[in-house]
């Protein structure tokens, strides 16, 4: 049986041996899947649709899909993280991202994935806390522009997350900032709450943390490390005057 563009049949052989919803349409496989989540889902659950009319990214951005061209679904997964580590989940997902959109991919921090400077892929992370860390999470994926089988590809993409969700955090994070596009640029991080008054820090990007958090170097002298789930906006800045550049 097909689904409005996907065929439930071989989304089934595609991803055998876990739950998989398959929809025509949705409002956004994210709502479908923090319910089902809620509601006790297993690790390792798949939501996917061939159209959503909001999709929503890291911050409630929002996407836009395509029917039939774009590849957008939802992963739930119940990670062993304390509360602290929530944004480790960025890493994790980007990196596995890039892993499954294969050679010429580039990770733009905290939530996308480029292909020869031009964006190509996001993720967004829905992590739920608990008394004991996070409870469970909610990975948020599209890609614009898919080059293989939608299906195959959305099977590749989750078991390259899944991979690099259970592998040694160190290995994850060498290979992640191996790909960080957004190291040594000086940019503006604008964090939520968003508006003219709100809270923003400005520096150089000098590494990435074990929370998934961008470490600036402020013209201060300080670092400050910014978390990617209290992000609203990172845009380039220009340098200080009288900083020399890291060339």
């Amino acid at each position: 049986m097909d689904v409005a563009g996907y065929s439930v049949e071989a989304v089934a052989q595609a991803l055998p041996g876990r739950e998989v919803r398959v929809y025509p349409a949705l409002l956004s496989t994210e709502s479908d899947a923090l319910a089902w989540a809620r509601a006790g889902a297993t690790e390792g659950s798949v939501v996917l649709a061939d159209y959503q009319a909001s999709p929503r990214g890291r911050a409630g951005l929002e996407w836009t899909v395509v029917p039939g061209v774009t590849t957008a679904f939802s992963l739930i997964l119940r990670p062993p993280l304390s509360s602290e580590k929530e944004g480790w989940l960025y890493t994790v997902a980007t990196c596995g991202l890039a892993d499954a959109l294969g050679s010429g991919t580039t990770i733009e921090w905290p939530d996308e994935v480029r292909r020869h400077g031009q964006r190509a892929a996001a993720v967004g992370v829905h992590a739920e806390l608990g008394p004991q860390g996070v409870a469970w999470a909610v990975v948020n994926v599209i890609v614009l522009r898919p080059e293989r089988s939608r299906i195959g590809l959305v099977a590749g993409i989750v078991e390259s997350i899944e991979r690099r969700y259970t592998s040694a955090p160190e290995a994850v994070l060498d290979d992640y900032l191996r790909r960080l596009e957004t190291i040594d640029r000086h940019v503006r991080a604008h964090l939520i709450p968003m508006g003219p008054g709100g809270p923003r820090v400005m520096g150089r990007a000098v590494g990435s943390l074990m929370d998934g958090a961008l470490v600036l170097h402020t013209e201060r002298g300080n670092r400050v490390a910014v978390r990617p789930q209290n992000l609203g906006l990172l845009e380039d800045a220009a340098q200080p005057s009288g900083e020399p550049s890291s060339d």
